[in-house]
């Protein structure tokens, strides 16, 4: 891509999706018991390490909320965060070798209807997890995705408790915030240049500042306190870098939680990786195909130098990868970008960014769920029929209701169930024309079709003719065969002729 068009394009997505991944990364450091400055790490490195590897132009890797519970035990049985960071180095080895076993073919098997659904679930649990933050209720950590909360409430009890705890001032951003983000990208707005150029995130952001100083000096009812904007963790100026850093502790080598821990890790931050992939690939608008094993050998790598340096492990994620197609990015240039702006960000104005309300993020996050869970996909899909819209809704209610690979896992069996249905359906046809039946196998029938075959033969009454034809079946198992004889056999009994076209059973 010319170097040109990075501004229009690539810059401006990084910049979106900085927004989007800084609290993020916050929140789940939080939430996973590890220091705040874990999360940074894996979203620096998620952003310019994964993101100069991976053979995705729009997926942006970070810190994933699926992992934070797992972490947060794996922490608490392991004793320290040292040697939690050695499980961490052992699950990019581990990933890296599962790419080069191939082993990221599994990602081409996750049915179209379930990534569509998982695609609207998450956009889902974005709104309703952003409620409480946009009306200034912000004891949850951004990221969060769990139902069942650590507070004892759930995802509806939590919004239900935030009309008790309303901040005016917060309300008003986060509603400003939504209204800006909808006319920005209207044609009234786009044809000037500077709407083209600046990112309607970045604007809302800024906004916020803004008005929350307006209203600490001239109206204080409408203030939102420090506890409602972004919380960085505190760099000395005069304190190194290296400081910031933790390093593994490998002298656990011997302990077996430590590779019960990495297996873990690796298996379910690659299988969430691969569904991220599925789902970016799919809603990708130049409608690239990734390669699945070398996301997994880069993947490995992000991980491996998180662990070293003391970063939270890392994934693809759906929401900043969402974020980022949303805003126009075009090359792998716009998720390497958000790492370098996040590092900078992080390292050089720590203080500006405490000043953003979490309620301009939230209206920002609300926004990119919307997109991600439009009415029209739920129309489009009703209108495919039941074998893809009923495991599209199952996907999205698993998911909401207990978690990404959870929902994605019970999606998958539904899904199979209605493939295998209309399988067994097509694979054996049954006609009739007055006393003449015939059984066609139009591909190959095996012992999963001995339902549909014996329903159609349960339809061929007494004393009439039929024919079986398998023609176009180049292989029929020997549990169809031994079916066949015996109804043959039974057959005549019946007064029941029985002529086997193309069908050798002996």
């Amino acid at each position: 891509m010319p170097f040109k068009n990075f501004w229009s394009t690539d810059f401006r997505s990084s910049v979106v999706v900085f927004l989007v991944a800084l609290p993020l990364c916050l929140g789940i450091a939080l939430a996973s018991g590890a220091p705040l400055f874990s999360g940074l790490l894996a979203g620096i490195i998620g952003g310019i390490v994964i993101g100069s590897l991976s053979g995705s132009s729009v997926s942006v890797s970070g810190p994933a909320a699926g992992l934070s519970t797992i972490v947060a035990a794996a922490i608490l049985d392991l004793g320290s965060y040292e040697l939690f960071l050695m499980s961490v180095v052992l699950a990019g080895i581990i990933q890296m070798i599962l790419g080069f076993a191939k082993a990221g073919a599994i990602g081409r098997f996750f049915p179209i209807s379930v990534i569509k659904g998982m695609l609207s679930a998450i956009g889902l649990i974005l709104i309703l997890k952003q409620i409480p933050h946009a009306v200034g209720y912000d004891v949850d950590f951004e990221g969060d995705e769990s139902f069942f909360q650590s507070d004892g409430r759930n995802t509806f009890s939590e919004i239900l408790a935030a009309w008790d705890f309303l901040s005016p001032g917060a309300i008003v951003i986060s509603l400003l915030s939504i209204f800006i983000m909808i006319q920005w990208d209207t044609n009234r707005f786009q044809r000037f240049k500077f709407f083209r150029l600046v990112p309607s995130a970045l604007a809302v952001v800024l906004l916020g500042i803004l008005l929350n100083s307006l209203f600490t000096n001239f109206y204080p009812y409408f203030a939102i306190g420090e506890k409602h904007l972004v919380s960085l963790p505190v760099f000395s100026q005069s304190v190194g870098i290296s400081s910031l850093l933790t390093f593994p502790d490998f002298s656990g080598w011997q302990n077996s939680k430590v590779y019960i821990t990495a297996i873990t890790i690796a298996i379910v931050a690659s299988l969430e990786t691969l569904l991220s992939i599925e789902a970016c690939d799919r809603i990708d608008k130049s409608h690239g195909v990734t390669p699945l094993n070398r996301e997994l050998k880069a993947q490995g790598v992000g991980n491996f130098l998180s662990g070293l340096i003391g970063g939270l492990p890392v994934t693809s994620v759906i929401v900043r990868s969402s974020a980022n197609i949303n805003a126009g990015a075009r090359s792998r240039a716009s998720a390497i970008s958000h790492g370098v702006i996040l590092m900078i960000a992080v390292l050089l104005f720590p203080g500006l960014l405490s000043l953003i309300p979490l309620s301009s993020l939230a209206g920002l996050l609300i926004m990119v769920g919307f997109k991600l869970t439009k009415p029209a996909l739920y129309k489009e899909m009703y209108r495919k029929g039941m074998s893809q819209f009923f495991p599209f809704i199952v996907t999205i209610l698993a998911v909401v209701f207990t978690d990404l690979l959870q929902g994605v896992f019970l999606g998958i069996v539904v899904a199979l169930f209605f493939i295998l249905k209309t399988n067994f359906q097509k694979a054996v046809i049954f006609v009739s024309s007055d006393e003449n039946y015939m059984i066609r196998f139009t591909k190959d029938v095996s012992f999963l079709h001995k339902n549909a075959l014996g329903e159609a033969f349960e339809k061929v009454p007494s004393d009439s003719r039929l024919l079986v034809d398998g023609s176009k079946a180049q292989f029929m198992d020997q549990d169809i065969k031994e079916m066949l004889v015996d109804f043959t056999e039974n057959a005549k009994a019946r007064n029941i002729e029985v002529e086997l076209k193309n069908i050798h059973i002996n």
